[in-house]
């Protein structure tokens, strides 16, 4: 198997087993009704926090994990889709490659969403896709200014180290 073989097995299984996880984390094992007996009584000893609030807090903490769940997702799609699909001149970033792994995340979260629908502890919600889509784009963003920044630094090195040779 070539190096570039290996690099796009590796890039796709990496995404693949993120999906796996998500797909696991749709399930009634990790319904509202089950975190929050986990959550609960961890938040309440270490901050003393009361049932009143614990739901509100329960609602960030689960919608945060949609956040960073679809955005690892975006990134894995981006770094899958950018081995399937090199582009002329070697780049770090196209927008082919993000758009790509942006509509493969809006997939999976509606096809999430649409597998919670038939589970009666859990719920299928729009605003989760329009949420984990939004998730997505950001991760994307990300990746646009931090390789931009790491573009920036790299050249910033190899232009001082010309300079201080002799």
């Amino acid at each position: 198997m070539s190096s570039g073989q290996h690099n796009l097995l590796k890039a796709w299984i990496a995404a693949i087993l993120w999906m796996i996880v998500i797909a696991i984390e749709s399930s009634a094992l990790l319904s509202a009704t089950n975190t929050s007996r986990i959550l609960y009584p961890l938040l309440h000893w270490l901050f003393g926090l009361d049932w009143e609030h614990f739901h509100q807090w329960h609602f960030y903490i689960r919608k945060g994990g949609h956040v960073v769940g679809y955005g690892i997702l975006s990134i894995l799609a981006y770094r899958a889709w950018r081995e399937t699909f090199p582009a002329l001149g070697n780049p770090l970033w196209t927008m082919r490659w993000a758009s790509i792994a942006v509509l493969m995340t809006a997939f999976v979260a509606s096809l999430d969403e649409w597998h919670q629908s038939f589970i009666p502890s859990r719920t299928g919600t729009p605003r989760d896709v329009a949420l984990d889509t939004c998730a997505g784009i950001a991760a994307q963003v990300l990746i646009f200014f931090w390789l931009k920044r790491k573009r920036r630094v790299v050249g910033t090195g190899a232009a001082a180290s010309r300079a201080a040779a002799p």
